[in-house]
């Protein structure tokens, strides 16, 4: 017995349950990459991407992206396959007639499981954030057919708290935002409202410029009127903020999510429960490695006549159906049908049950 309580039947299950891990990864990613490359080659020669770039900003960033996204699939894919090979050589009715408890032998299986998680959270939280910038700006630069030429239309949000901004249209190949407006609220009393033909961004100075301009003050003696030409202004927005993708809280930290999700919030923002899927997600997908686990180990630990195959067709049943249905719940909350929170932790909620029923089942 070590000084971590684990015996040679502990590190051995776990040597083979992180070896086929990351061996799986090695193998499926290595696919993965070689059929991304002919699906993208065409792009990469038509926009003159330079190899380097190609293999150091774009698929040295892909890798993780891929391996992480897919991190509950793998470990699946792994006590499967591992376990039905223990079960077919009677390893596991051995290790059963020698005393050792079925929940006994779920302990290195489960250590296992949450060396991975750990990984896998930390690795979403800390280093893909940075890795995915490099990707997406890969992927704006080489591999988008087209970059956009306009942004976001009718828009009315808010900046800061009793700030609103309206355009109709903005233009982000010169920064213009047309029919440009301010409106500044003292509660639910209207205390200013700006209006101007449109409105600049200076990228150089950081500020707005508004051109054919009028200002209205509602004061409780009267109504102020300004006109003007020209007026710089710094206003709490920026154009990229018109154009950017959803896939943006990809290159964020929890805590850069939370903050993100806030001010999207405060603005007034429709595609809200994007976010919210992203950062519950960054939980849920790790978790799920424990449920997984307890499948893959309770259905491939009883020796069966048809072989290693039978086990891994059903695993890899299992786990398809999983990623299908997670993706069904998600489609669900985006439309508004469903809770965020509700529809990322269900697969896990109903899998969980499904586990607990072949636990029971499992030969003990």
């Amino acid at each position: 017995m070590s000084k971590l309580g684990l015996n040679i039947l502990d590190r051995y299950i776990i040597r083979k349950f992180l070896g086929t891990f990351f061996y799986s990864i090695l193998l499926i990613v290595s696919i993965a990459v070689i059929f991304d490359l002919a699906e993208k080659l065409d792009n990469f020669i038509e926009r003159e991407a330079p190899w380097r770039a190609v293999i150091f900003d774009y698929y040295l960033n892909f890798i993780p992206y891929f391996a992480i996204l897919f991190s509950p699939l793998f470990t699946f894919i792994s006590v499967i396959y591992f376990t039905s090979k223990m079960a077919y050589n009677t390893e596991i009715i051995a290790i059963l007639s020698n005393g050792v408890s079925f929940n006994r032998l779920l302990r290195p299986y489960f250590i296992s499981a949450c060396i991975i998680a750990l990984f896998s959270f930390l690795m979403s939280d800390m280093v893909l954030p940075v890795s995915n910038q490099k990707r997406l700006d890969f992927e704006e630069l080489y591999y988008r057919r087209s970059a956009p030429q306009s942004g976001m239309r009718d828009v009315h949000k808010q900046i800061l708290p009793g700030v609103y901004i309206y355009f109709s249209n903005f233009s982000t190949s010169n920064n213009i935002a047309y029919n440009f407006s301010i409106e500044q609220f003292d509660g639910n009393r209207l205390v200013s409202k700006t209006t101007s033909d449109y409105a600049t961004y200076d990228t150089t100075e950081n500020m707005w410029t508004l051109r054919q301009y009028m200002t209205r003050h509602f004061t409780e003696s009267g109504e102020v009127m300004e006109r003007g030409i020209r007026k710089d202004t710094t206003l709490n927005v920026h154009p990229s903020e018109f154009s950017r993708r959803e896939s943006i809280v990809e290159t964020m930290s929890l805590r850069e999510i939370d903050e993100f999700i806030e001010q999207q919030r405060m603005q007034g923002a429709d595609n809200i429960d994007y976010f919210l899927i992203e950062r519950h997600s960054r939980v849920a997908f790790p978790f799920s490695t424990f449920i997984l686990t307890l499948i893959g180990m309770s259905l491939s630990s009883k020796k069966s006549r048809e072989g290693i195959g039978f086990h891994i067709g059903l695993g890899l049943l299992l786990s398809f159906s999983y990623i299908l249905f997670m993706r069904f719940s998600t489609m669900f909350s985006v439309s508004g049908l469903m809770s965020p929170l509700v529809a990322v932790w269900l697969p896990n909620i109903l899998y969980a049950v499904i586990a607990y029923i072949i636990y029971r089942f499992a030969p003990k």
